[in-house]
Formats: C-alpha cells, sequence, structure tokens
C-alpha cells in the first residue's frame, strides 16, 4: 500500500527528478520538462509549478541553493534537493512503479455512461475516436523513431514505449467494440432501454 505523501502532486515528483540531477531555477526545471516530453504525462502550468517548489521547500525536500540577481533580469533563486527530498524521491518512485493504483481515466467514464447515446451515435463518436488514438500512436511511433535516429538510449523511452501500448490496447478495444454494436443482437437491448 502506498504511504501518504507531504507533497503529493506527480509535478512534484518530476521536480525532485531534475533537482537530482543539479540544482536549477524553476523556469529551467519547466524548460527541462518540455524538452523531455514530461508534459504528455504530467499536466502542469508555469504557476503549477512554482506553487509545487514552495511545498517542495516548506516540506524539506528542496532548498534555495543561491539567488541571483542579474540586471537585464529579474532575481531568480536556484533551487537544490536535500538529502531528505532524494529519499522521498526513491520512496515516491519505488512505491509507483511497485503498486498497481486504481485510476479513473476519463474514457472509463464516458464508456461507463454511453448507454446513455443512440447506438449509431455512439458508433460515430467511437469511429472519430478511433481515427484520433490512430494518429496518436502514428505520432508516438515517429517522436521515437527520432529519438532512436538522435541516440538517445532506450531507458529514457520507457515512457513513449507505454504510451503507445496503451495508446495500441485502445485502438484495439475501440475498433473491436465498433464493430460489436454493429451487430443487431448486440444493440437490440441497448435500443430497447431507451425506447426507440
Amino acid at each position: 500500500m502506498m504511504k501518504q505523501r507531504k507533497v503529493a502532486n506527480p509535478l512534484a515528483l518530476a521536480v525532485l527528478a531534475e533537482l537530482m540531477v543539479e540544482p536549477m531555477h524553476p523556469y529551467e526545471i519547466g524548460r527541462r520538462l518540455k524538452g523531455h516530453g514530461a508534459d504528455y504525462a504530467i499536466k502542469y502550468t508555469p504557476g503549477s509549478l512554482y506553487m509545487v517548489v514552495k511545498q517542495l521547500t516548506r516540506a524539506g525536500f528542496i532548498t534555495t541553493q543561491e539567488t541571483v540577481r542579474d540586471t537585464a533580469r529579474p532575481e531568480r533563486t536556484v533551487y537544490a534537493l536535500t538529502e531528505q527530498g532524494t529519499q522521498e524521491l526513491v520512496d515516491w518512485l519505488s512505491d509507483l512503479v511497485a503498486e498497481p493504483v486504481t485510476e479513473y481515466p476519463q474514457f472509463g467514464v464516458a464508456l461507463s455512461l454511453m448507454s446513455v447515446l443512440p447506438p449509431h451515435e455512439a458508433i460515430r463518436l467511437l469511429s472519430q475516436r478511433l481515427e484520433r488514438v490512430t494518429t496518436q500512436g502514428e505520432q508516438i511511433r515517429q517522436s521515437r523513431k527520432n529519438a532512436d535516429d538522435d541516440g538517445v538510449l532506450w531507458v529514457f523511452l520507457i515512457d513513449d514505449d507505454y504510451r503507445l501500448a496503451l495508446v495500441e490496447a485502445e485502438r484495439r478495444f475501440v475498433t473491436e467494440l465498433i464493430e460489436s454494436f454493429k451487430q443487431p443482437a448486440y444493440t437490440r437491448a441497448w435500443q430497447e432501454t431507451l425506447g426507440s
């Protein structure tokens, strides 16, 4: 069972990981997260990044290393990972890797409530989703190929492989679901429920 965290936002975990590499300013952390493609897995804004930095500082996981004053720019605070922060990063990441958790994806919610739609509308919408999911898969494959061509080590691409596996599983599921909905026996009870 995963333990309660002082700061439980996934963005906090990413900030800790970036600061494990070297001390840096929050703007640089954000730039690197975007450069690594972490914005696919972690939703954040510059404001939320600064908020998480404050939370991590209060929790004792990071500390101010220095404040740089440049006449051309505003004051910049550089943060560093503390020993307690390193331990939190390792413990938290270990929990996430080892322990499955129930997540609540929006598509799962939509599927659980889809019976309120007429079958023909569900087929139309699922077909639209299938096109978009197929495009996502192509984009991930291309991104992965580009990274391979650039010599990026496989260990830094595991999240892309995982995203591709999920997209491919969804593509297969949606394709089969559309075919099921086209079978009259499958949709008869559904139509009767809707009174059509």
